[in-house]
């Protein structure tokens, strides 16, 4: 028997899982961008967001749509405290010198992509979802054995969830297009360094195939 990563979805046992697509970080009044004048906005995060608003989020919400139309669980996780001043945070977070508080509209998941009623969003206050959440837990509750990853950023939170998944014995799926950093070169670089741990499609692969499922 051929071990491989190179294996189509099987919806029933399969979540969709997006990392920090939140006002924090893909909104233009976030709180990593409210106090940059236009200028500084435009030479730091410009392209980023013409990416995000463009490409990136509608591809998001394809590949939503795609994953509850097979009946795929579709989870979120967002950079969020435990309190409201942050002091449960990693102390890279701490380091990094970012907060975003318990309950406060930065930590919510974006209007784009909002989160059904009955789906799960899970807070986190590290970079890996796996450390700072019960989302193991959760996904083995739900018979999970494929995860298909989307989200921000990239060669960041991305990377993290997609090494620990693998580590704990999960199949993953990254959706390239339907992931993004702050730069073409950091994002393309990312997708080189992490394919080794994943298999990587395109939106357009991903919405077919869980068509033909």
């Amino acid at each position: 028997m051929t071990l491989t990563r190179d294996i189509p979805l099987d919806p029933a046992h399969s979540a969709l899982l997006f990392v920090d697509v939140q006002n924090f970080s893909a909104n233009r009044q976030g709180a990593e961008f409210k106090d940059l004048s236009e200028a500084e906005f435009t030479e730091k995060y410009g392209w980023y967001f013409d990416q995000l608003n463009s490409a990136v989020i509608p591809n998001m919400q394809r590949i939503q749509a795609a994953a509850r139309g097979a009946g795929v669980e579709v989870m979120y996780t967002t950079i969020e405290s435990l309190t409201r001043d942050g002091r449960d945070r990693s102390l890279d977070y701490k380091i990094t010198g970012f907060n975003v508080p318990k309950g406060s509209w930065d930590g919510k998941v974006i209007d784009q992509i909002a989160p059904g009623e009955d789906e799960i969003v899970l807070p986190k206050s590290s970079s890996s979802v796996f450390v700072s959440t019960h989302i193991d837990y959760v996904l083995r509750n739900l018979g999970v054995k494929q995860l298909v990853i989307s989200g921000l950023i990239t060669d960041q939170c991305v990377e993290s969830a997609i090494r620990d998944a693998c580590d704990l014995g999960y199949l993953v799926t990254q959706v390239t297009d339907a992931c993004l950093t702050y730069s073409q070169l950091r994002h393309d670089n990312s997708l080189s360094a992490i394919k080794g741990y994943c298999r990587q499609v395109t939106t357009d692969e991903l919405v077919d195939e869980l068509a033909a499922a």
